[in-house]
């Protein structure tokens, strides 16, 4: 069974099962994976349903939701993702913001890119690296990511990704921020360098589109990654 990184059990909680009831809140360790969830033998009940509603889920998904790189995607659609993935999160206020980003590659360019979006308190395992975010100006006059409010599109976008929004959103992300936020990403990727390929089921939240010079990028936020062994 895969080992998993990242599990939203608040997204797993919107596909209730029958009876129609919320599962429970459970926790599980850093650095456990969830074919067999690291918790104290022998599992309790609340764990072990866990793991078959979201074998449910994942069968479900199979059957019905398409592959992030098929065109016609809008947000609020649940698609399935297989691609080699870094993820971070940014030094300073958007720390719990955790990012998984497909890596630029001249092989790969025109193709669409694909950036997903969580709270880093779903992360299992290996923790992220951190980096630099965008170049942010702020009203302070700061210019970096610490600054107190966004003018920028790349503040815009990073701060209405963050698990608990410190502005208001449109629930539109401005699609040059977007490229901005990826262009920060992509400049970090000396440091970085922990792509592994990953899989799993997210919600999209955006659709880049393409341009003359790259094949835009879908954003979306995970239930589940995995990684592919």
């Amino acid at each position: 069974m895969r080992e998993v990184v990242y599990l939203s059990t608040g997204k797993l909680n919107e596909f209730v099962p029958e009876p129609r009831r919320a599962l429970p809140d459970v926790k599980v360790h850093a650095g456990g994976s969830l074919a067999g969830i690291d918790v104290a033998n022998p599992a309790p009940d609340s764990v072990r349903e866990m793991r078959r509603h979201l074998k449910r889920v994942e069968k479900l998904m199979a059957r019905d939701a398409p592959w992030h790189t098929e065109p016609g995607l809008t947000p609020g659609r649940w698609v399935r993702f297989e691609a080699a993935l870094d993820w971070v999160t940014l030094r300073g206020r958007y720390q719990d913001l955790v990012l998984f980003v497909d890596p630029e590659h001249p092989l790969t360019s025109g193709s669409r890119r694909l950036l997903l979006h969580g709270s880093a308190r779903h992360l299992r395992g290996r923790p992220p690296v951190q980096v630099d975010g965008p170049a942010l100006t702020g009203l302070d006059g700061t210019g970096h990511s610490a600054g107190t409010i966004f003018v920028t599109q790349a503040g815009h976008v990073v701060s209405a990704l963050a698990p608990d929004p410190l502005e208001t959103s449109s629930g539109l992300l401005p699609q040059a921020g977007i490229r901005d936020l990826l262009a920060a990403l992509d400049a970090q990727r000396p440091e970085v360098g922990t792509a592994a390929v990953v899989t799993g089921l997210a919600r999209v939240s955006a659709l880049l589109p393409a341009a003359a010079d790259d094949g835009g990028c879908l954003v979306a936020s995970p239930l589940i990654v995995e990684y592919v062994n």
